[in-house]
């Protein structure tokens, strides 16, 4: 057996593990954070409903008025000057006002409705 042989079996083994090394650093670095930023994105967008009012990565801003599948038609502009622009649900960049509740009802007591104090006699 010639000694050589065997320095040069590792010789190999000992080029590629800086290569292994820099893959797993780039994973931890790079692919792992993008990943979990588009998986918080897609929940996001998942949770979209009528009322919200978002923007685009285009920059439109508008609010949803309705959700097809894998489109939303916004409501943008503002008295007279309304248009509606149809959408891809990953062009959704942010959400810039969560709808209200639907079940959330704000009761205000109308003047007319309050009672005037009983009297003791």
């Amino acid at each position: 057996m010639d000694p050589n042989a065997a320095v040069g079996g590792l010789g190999g083994l000992a080029g590629i593990i800086p290569l292994i090394l820099m893959v797993v650093v780039f994973y931890f670095i790079l692919i792992r954070p993008q990943k979990k930023k588009e998986k918080k994105l897609r929940e996001m967008i998942n949770a979209l409903k009528v009322g919200d009012e978002v923007a685009s990565i285009g920059g439109i801003h508008g609010k949803i008025v309705r959700v097809k599948d894998e489109l939303f038609i916004l409501e943008t502009g503002v008295g007279t000057t309304k248009s509606y622009i149809t959408i891809e649900k990953s062009a959704i960049s942010r959400v810039t006002k969560e709808a209200a509740a639907a079940n959330e009802k704000q009761v205000t007591p109308l003047i007319d409705e309050e009672q005037p104090e009983e009297t003791q006699e």
